[in-house]
């Protein structure tokens, strides 16, 4: 029999039971798509688009083409030079307007950025403002997903902001800003880490996907991903508790849940869909060259990038650099490529020591395939890439606050150096 409570006038009886009953708690609300770190970072990309506007508005007006110009030039032509011309072209003209073989080396470049360049330039006719609008979304994502990457390693450190604020003020940053696609790549290659390190495989799987269409570095991230998968698989695996009734089981053949099997073989399985779009386009290629190596014949016809030992890729660079056979300006760039890839190699070394296996496999990929061509070429830029490193700098700059103040002190004058050279048409020579 229930126990009832005395009656009393005006109150019905209480039963006991209902006394202790816990009252119904509202589900919280669903979490925001921004956090507010995320905003923060915003805030600071905006701030710093800004000052690249700023910087190339200066641009035009003292560092025209001509010493005796009386008019500067056009309000987007800082960001209308060198490899733009290319992606406009893929993205107007196709890969072979006047048949294979005929062209300007364009195939050396994956479709990624011009197929996002047509489709935007559907709702926006001008090719060059498309362009810079691309960028523009694709640096703020690829922003968010690196201080999110970098919050994993320190949570509640302003690690991430730092990382940002180092990407985006690095000697090359000008390149995220302009119509390139190493912002577009970003975009899309942080969040598939960033996935990747929820463990949510087919998600990162197809972003990798993504950013192997925008260039050939998603297949040293494809592969980046599978080594952080397998690590997972030891990581994932517990040890059962020693008890007088249960034996010590070996880790390698303790039982799993029931389907958990089936679910890592399907997460492998999403890992080879950041190959295909690469083979796609190599099979393109094929089929209208009649060349299966007609990307990397690009590559060699255009830019030099026939395969060297590494050590003869080094000494080239050092005699174009420092033995005056190029002019000031061509010396400069091989003299930061050989500076950059110090920094890489420096990075790997830090990577290995410190047995984070994933990225050191994305970074020696990268050093491998930019060192073993007939000279460096681009590696200065592809610093932009490293993820490791803004996310290292980071966390190092949480632990020593002297970091933060000379890494800004030391590149704000050579990002802004290179953006000058860059926007007025300087930058190969």
């Amino acid at each position: 029999m229930p126990i009832s409570a005395p009656h009393s006038p005006g109150h019905a009886p209480v039963r006991a039971d209902s006394a202790v009953r816990p009252a119904p708690v509202a589900a919280p609300p669903p979490a925001p798509r921004l956090r507010p770190a995320d905003r923060e970072v915003l805030w600071l990309y905006l701030l710093t688009r800004v000052a690249v506007w700023t910087t190339a508005y200066c641009t035009r007006w003292l560092f025209p083409a001509s010493g005796d110009a009386r008019v500067p030039a056009p309000v987007l032509a800082p960001f209308e030079h060198w490899d733009w011309g290319h992606f406009l072209n893929i993205a107007r003209d196709g890969y072979f307007p006047e048949g294979p073989g005929e062209g300007d080396n364009r195939e050396a470049f994956f479709p990624g950025l011009p197929l996002v360049l047509r489709a935007v330039h559907v709702l926006i006719p001008h090719w060059t403002v498309a362009g810079l609008l691309v960028s523009l979304v694709a640096g703020a994502v690829a922003a968010v997903a690196l201080a999110r990457i970098a919050e994993l390693h320190l949570p509640g450190s302003g690690a991430g902001r730092r990382a940002a604020l180092f990407l985006l003020v690095s000697p090359c940053a000008v390149f995220l800003a302009a119509g390139y696609s190493e912002a577009l790549f970003l975009a899309l290659a942080l969040p598939a880490w960033l996935a990747a390190r929820r463990q949510r495989w087919l998600l990162a799987s197809v972003l990798a996907a993504g950013a192997t269409t925008v260039r050939i570095s998603g297949l040293f991230l494809a592969a980046a991903l599978v080594v952080l998968f397998l690590t997972t698989l030891t990581t994932r695996t517990t040890r059962t508790p020693r008890t007088p009734r249960t034996p010590r089981t070996p880790l390698t053949t303790l039982p799993t849940r029931r389907g958990e099997g089936t679910s890592r073989k399907r997460d492998a399985a999403w890992l080879v869909l950041p190959g295909l779009p690469a083979l796609l386009y190599f099979w393109y290629l094929y089929g209208r060259t009649g060349d299966p190596m007609a990307w990397k014949h690009a590559q060699e016809r255009g830019w030099y990038r026939h395969f060297r030992a590494p050590w003869e890729a080094w000494s080239q660079t050092w005699h174009e650099a420092f033995d005056r056979t190029q002019a000031t300006g061509y010396a400069a760039q091989f003299q930061a490529d050989l500076l950059a890839m110090v920094l890489g190699l420096l990075l790997l070394g830090v990577l290995v020591v410190r047995r984070r296996w994933p990225e050191a496999v994305y970074l020696a990929l990268t050093l491998w395939a930019l060192g073993t061509s007939y000279w460096y070429m681009s590696v200065a830029r592809s610093t932009l890439l490293w993820w490791p490193l803004w996310v290292g700098l980071a966390v190092w700059s949480v632990r020593r606050r002297w970091v933060a103040i000379a890494y800004l002190c030391l590149v704000a004058p050579l990002s802004t150096v290179l953006a000058v050279t860059f926007m007025s048409g300087r930058w190969a020579g």
